[in-house]
């Protein structure tokens, strides 16, 4: 819903500066190719940020499960690891062979 009030603003924009403003068709056309790839960019980049987080907090609902996860070719399980909620780091628990070994979940699969 928030994608397509963005484009009518957009399109609410491209219109004030046609009525306000005396600009050829050519640049019309720019400013709107202009307008309409930077939404499309904020679409994108938050659509792929979305699908990251959501990639990980499925890994920490995996390791709250008390599941292994592979991360960094590496067997993550919370007989070995600590889970920092603040940073989701993944740190190496004491008298481990992986003591103060810190994983970002978001390198985990």
């Amino acid at each position: 819903m928030t994608y397509i009030a963005g484009l009518v603003i957009v399109g609410l924009f491209i219109l004030t500066l046609k009525y306000f403003l005396d600009l050829t068709k050519r640049q019309e056309i720019t400013i709107s190719i202009l307008l309409l790839s930077i939404v499309l960019g904020a679409i994108a980049y938050n659509t792929y940020n979305s699908n990251q987080r959501e990639k990980m907090l499925d890994v920490v609902t995996r390791y709250k499960q008390g599941k292994s996860i592979l991360c960094d070719n590496k067997e993550i399980s919370a007989k070995n690891y600590t889970l920092s909620i603040g940073t989701y780091t993944f740190i190496g628990k004491k008298d481990t062979p992986n003591y103060a070994e810190m994983i970002p979940a978001t390198s985990c699969k």
